[in-house]
């Protein structure tokens, strides 16, 4: 085991989800955390203040989660990458600036280990309960990223995508993990730092004045401006123009709001991933993310072994969501089961999507404990009696 010069801790480890994410971060290139102590999630941060004096960063304890939510913003826009880590009562008062990030094209992550709420609710007990938060919780129209692991290794794997995805499209990611997953230890590799594919900040090569901060180039995402170069801008949470300056009328409102929209939906098929099993010639297709994916397994195992043709679709990205998969999956299928640790969230973009095309059964769980395998398995031997919708 040894750490390389970019901090990448490379070998085989036995860690849990927290720490996984902590590394995945690092190896990203993250510097700057800002944050405050809460269940299930400190562990994130406490192996950041340990491991960032030995690589060059700042980790900054603040005084709430409202200040480090905006803190991380201030950090990425004088050249660090960022994020900031917290569970479902300090991801409410976050809202505000994850709504500030969207308009200003702020790249940086938010990690929300979730736990049962509402309010202080579960403290240290799995939920998924945040999951329609990630997307809708701040006001007006935007488009964000939101990826889900399910194993300390994905921790740190899809924390890098997350950090590379928030750079290539300028958005915030969240990163949605579980109490479950983020104090699971398990096998964890890391590979040696040039083996890691990092996507670095899209600087712009104009003249300083040349530049506009917010100009988009064909992909509909504008290029920054390196700190201490000589450039000068001005950034807003306002409705502004190209050059940063508050322009409050419709015709603005149209043309920023479509852009900080399209710049997602237009990639889609780049940002959604989706990890399939069996579903050739399936009856039923279980739907699932995070750490009840996991639990889906057996349930899985334990149908097939009665005859039953089950695959699986699990969800790496919740947001943008996965409609045309979705919809082209319930074209094939009796029935698509989904379980989530929620009173029924995810369930319903499936059912939007499916469009009626096949049976949709939500398999709900308020959170505190895990899905028993067999209230899964119950689920799927009822889709593989429905009708046949093909």
């Amino acid at each position: 085991m040894k750490s390389d010069p970019r901090g990448v801790l490379t070998g085989v480890h036995y860690i849990d989800g927290d720490h996984a994410a902590c590394e995945g971060a690092l190896a990203a290139g993250c510097r700057y955390v800002a944050g405050y102590p809460i269940t299930p999630s400190t562990e994130v941060v406490e192996r950041f203040a340990m491991r960032i004096p030995h690589i060059g960063g700042i980790f900054m304890q603040m005084e709430d989660e409202i200040a480090s939510s905006i803190a991380l913003q201030g950090a990425v826009w004088g050249g660090a990458k960022a994020m900031t880590v917290t569970s479902g009562p300090g991801f409410s008062l976050m809202m505000e600036h994850i709504g500030l990030a969207v308009m200003t094209e702020t790249p940086c992550v938010f990690v929300n280990v979730q736990r049962g709420g509402p309010s202080t609710g579960l403290p240290t007990l799995p939920a998924q309960s945040d999951m329609m938060q990630a997307r809708w919780g701040s006001h007006g129209d935007y488009e964000i990223i939101a990826l889900s692991p399910n194993s300390s290794q994905e921790c740190f794997d899809l924390m890098i995508t997350a950090f590379n995805l928030s750079e290539r499209f300028r958005v915030p990611v969240m990163f949605m993990m579980d109490e479950c997953v983020g104090h699971m230890t398990e096998k964890v590799v890391i590979p040696e730092a040039d083996k890691i594919e990092i996507f670095e900040r899209k600087y712009t090569k104009k003249k300083p004045s040349e530049y506009k901060p917010y100009e988009p180039v064909k992909d509909l995402i504008p290029e920054m401006a390196e700190i201490g170069k000589g450039y000068k801008f001005h950034i807003t949470g306002l409705t502004h123009d190209e050059r940063g300056y508050p322009a409050m009328n419709e015709e603005n409102q149209h043309k920023l709001v479509s852009r900080l929209m399209d710049k997602i939906r237009n990639y889609k098929k780049e940002i959604i991933m989706i990890e399939e099993d069996g579903l050739n010639n399936a009856d039923v297709a279980v739907v699932s993310y995070g750490i009840t994916s996991r639990i889906a397994e057996k349930a899985m195992i334990d149908a097939r072994k009665m005859g039953i043709k089950v695959g699986k679709a699990r969800l790496k990205t919740i947001w943008p969501f996965a409609d045309e998969y979705i919809n082209t999956l319930s074209k094939k299928v009796k029935a698509i089961v989904v379980p989530e640790l929620n009173a029924g969230q995810i369930v319903r973009e499936v059912e939007r999507a499916a469009r009626g095309n096949c049976n949709i059964i939500s398999v709900p769980h308020f959170g505190g404990t895990v899905h028993k395998p067999e209230v899964i398995l119950a689920a799927i031997k009822e889709g593989a009696q429905s009708g046949n919708n093909r």
